[in-house]
């Protein structure tokens, strides 16, 4: 699986862009700001129909304009899919596979799989609750469309019923119908619980070896998944709840609570990691979310690193770079000095500057870094 092209107009900064990609080592680089991850974004948008950023789409059409689109070429099992995305400021956005308009977005999910690293990765161990959840969300939905169905439903129950509880306040009568929506959050909400729990089972297989690994053979890792509630017993406990979510007006009980804790040789590194552990829980993270994909698709996801090397140290660098294998990887970085002087492998090079790309040639990396190191100290 590889993205072959892509095609942006009236996206973000880019006006007009066409773009081929190796299905080795992409890489995109030049400073801060200058568009890099716009690129990265349109290929994830491709990929789960939303923005990593988590931004509206009129928030995605370039300043000035009603509309933005998107067109990327994916190679799956030796064929060709055209994905076509169409954004609007005021409508939903319209998408074709192969010309072939689909009715849902989520019928897109599952034809491109991604794995996205990126700085704000790096603190999932420490950050809130939220920022996990939505690891192991993003990761189901791709690989799971019951999933993604029942998620879906699920936060729109949610949603509905923190709706009614908020109306009950000032119409006491309306408490006869909080059951009705009480028995379609369990119907969803349970075989969300129970799909996490298969998932973290998964993951602890392989997470452990590899960051023994990276850890230098010193430290075990495991995932916890903790539950707000266990699947058997959700219907009861959102019943029990009423009186606390009438007062919160807010559904108290359920899975859109759950965390997850990263057990190292018995320390819970959410509270008492190292910076250095918890950097180092992150990338095992996300190295067994790329194997896992792997042994349940029969294929490579595509890696998106944005901006991401250059938080890593030396060693850490070098372990990501090592073992990607045969995995097509877009990497966005602010200077090449890393792939220079550790001798990595380059096979399509970009150099990205005030929302123009510019194909750099790769086998001359070397020369490249020379020569704008000399335009940076003003030297011929």
């Amino acid at each position: 699986m590889y993205i072959r092209e892509l095609q942006l107009r009236d996206f973000r900064s880019y006006e007009n862009l066409a773009m081929e990609f190796s299905e080795g080592t992409n890489i995109l680089y030049g400073d801060n700001a200058q568009g890099k991850t716009n690129i990265l974004e349109a290929l994830y948008m491709v990929a789960t129909t939303k923005s990593h950023r988590g931004v509206k789409d009129r928030d995605l059409i370039r300043f000035g304009n009603e509309e933005g689109h998107i067109r990327a070429v994916i190679i799956k099992n030796g064929i060709d899919y055209q994905v076509d995305m169409h954004l609007r400021s005021s409508k939903t956005k319209g998408i074709a596979i192969n010309g072939q308009r689909i009715k849902r977005a989520s019928q897109l999910i599952g034809l491109l799989h991604i794995v996205f690293f990126s700085p704000e990765d790096l603190t999932i161990v420490k950050n809130g609750p939220a920022n996990r959840r939505r690891f192991i969300d993003m990761e189901l939905c791709q690989l799971d469309e019951s999933y993604l169905y029942n998620l879906n439903h699920y936060n729109k129950i949610v949603e509905q019923r923190n709706k009614l509880l908020h109306d009950i306040y000032y119409t006491p009568a309306l408490e006869s119908t909080l059951e009705i929506w009480d028995d379609q959050l369990a119907d969803y909400g349970e075989k969300i619980i129970l799909r996490r729990q298969s998932f973290i089972e998964d993951l602890n297989k392989v997470i452990g070896d590899i960051h023994l690994h990276l850890s230098g053979g010193k430290e075990h890792l495991s995932i916890l998944y903790e539950p707000d509630t266990a699947a058997q017993d959700f219907r009861c406990r959102i019943r029990a709840s009423h009186e606390r979510d009438k007062y919160l007006k807010s559904t108290s009980v359920g899975p859109h609570k759950d965390d997850f804790s990263f057990i190292s040789n018995d320390i819970d590194l959410r509270k008492f990691g190292s910076q250095g552990q918890q950097r180092t829980c992150a990338l095992s993270l996300k190295l067994a979310e790329i194997r896992l994909v792997k042994d349940l698709i029969g294929d490579s996801p595509v890696l998106m690193l944005d901006d991401v090397l250059s938080e890593l140290d030396s060693n850490r660098q070098n372990y990501l770079l090592d073992h990607l294998g045969n995995i097509q990887t877009m990497i966005t970085c602010t200077g090449l000095d890393e792939f220079v002087n550790n001798r990595f492998s380059i096979d399509k090079l970009y150099r990205v500057e005030n929302g123009t790309v510019r194909n750099v040639n790769a086998q001359d990396a070397e020369q490249t870094l020379q020569e704008e190191q000399a335009e940076e100290t003003g030297t011929v």
